[in-house]
């Protein structure tokens, strides 16, 4: 027997060496469902850090939980050191409604750290805050683009945390690059409560996402291998991350029928025609064109836009071509999936 005492939350005891999902209630829907938060715990026999990894802040940011699916799945975690605590779905209001905000049309990342007796999504954001956040050493927070957008995989930083830079590297993802702290989002309220969290975006909303899905899986495991929860290494880094310091979002420069000749992952250059804005007669057209060197980190799926639109998010790099090896190296990687799942 281990000596270990056991994982307590909720009021569950999670014994050492075994897993369970436990449901936390949340509220309940207008005709009587109960609405839970259900975290998956793995409490291992070994004492080591506990790590939370969560997906689904918005709703619409179904990515994530596919994610956190795969990763439970992952051979090597019942001889984890450690506790992982996996919450696939944090907004299930959003995400049984498919929308990216709550019933009360509050952003659920704008409310942290939130309170008991507040609006729901800030006694959603408590909740969280108290039964998951505080209680880990470090978070992995999963997010995609919204909808009818798409983003390369790419890890956000706070500015100069140190060990975040490091965990980023590890984590191995095409691209990292710094992002200031949002007042109300989660990484701001875990932060100010000595929890440092990574931020990883991938995807799109309301789709699934192969390439975004292998790099988070990998990700994850690189990171609890470094942390020395898993023995053995089960996602070798695909490559290095390429870091980058700023980034330049081109938008529509008219209304119109927009035609895109570049998409997430490719390297442009000053001049690099990324796309054309035409009124539907093709009559006027107007090329959008690259001011920087660097690689697309984003773009918009929709053809059809309004003056002011946002069409390419561009990361300003002298190293677009060694991400863009990453980009193969992760779609080659082994699948961490049955073949019989393939998306």
């Amino acid at each position: 027997m281990s000596a270990r005492e056991p994982f307590r939350i909720n009021g569950h005891a999670v014994a050492p060496g075994t897993r369970e999902t436990v449901d936390i209630p949340v509220s309940r829907l207008s005709d009587h469902t109960p609405v839970s938060l259900s975290v998956h715990v793995i409490h291992g026999e070994r004492p080591g850090p506990v790590l939370f990894v969560s997906a689904a802040i918005h709703g619409d940011e179904v990515i994530g939980v596919e994610i956190v699916r795969r990763l439970l799945r992952a051979e090597g975690l019942e001889e984890m050191a450690g506790t992982l605590l996996a919450v696939p779905i944090v907004n299930t209001f959003g995400f049984l409604n498919h929308s990216r905000y709550l019933p009360d049309r509050r952003d659920l990342n704008r409310v942290f750290p939130g309170g008991a007796e507040g609006s729901m999504a800030s006694r959603l954001a408590h909740i969280f805050m108290r039964e998951v956040v505080t209680r880990a050493d470090l978070g992995i927070d999963l997010h995609s683009a919204a909808i009818h957008r798409t983003n390369l995989p790419q890890i956000r930083l706070t500015p100069n945390n140190q060990r975040l830079a490091k965990l980023g590297r590890v984590f191995g993802a095409p691209v990292m690059m710094t992002s200031k702290l949002r007042e109300g989002s989660l990484r701001m309220a875990a932060e100010a409560q000595g929890v440092d969290v990574l931020l990883y975006e991938a995807g799109e909303g309301l789709r699934f996402d192969e390439l975004a899905a292998r790099a988070g899986v990998s990700g994850i495991l690189r990171v609890m291998h470094h942390m020395g929860m898993l023995q053995e290494d089960l996602a070798e880094v695909a490559s290095k991350p390429v870091v980058c310091t700023a980034s330049s979002w081109y938008r529509a420069p008219a209304g119109g029928v927009f035609r895109g000749y570049l998409t997430i992952g490719d390297v442009v250059e000053e001049g690099t025609i990324l796309g054309a804005v035409s009124d539907p007669f093709g009559e006027v057209e107007t090329e959008v064109i690259s001011d920087t060197k660097g690689i697309i980190i984003g773009r918009t799926n929709m053809p059809v836009v309004y003056e002011g639109d946002a069409l390419f998010h561009v990361a300003d790099t002298p190293r677009g071509d060694a991400a863009a090896e990453g980009i193969s190296a992760h779609l080659e990687a082994a699948p961490l999936f049955d073949e019989d799942e393939i998306i």
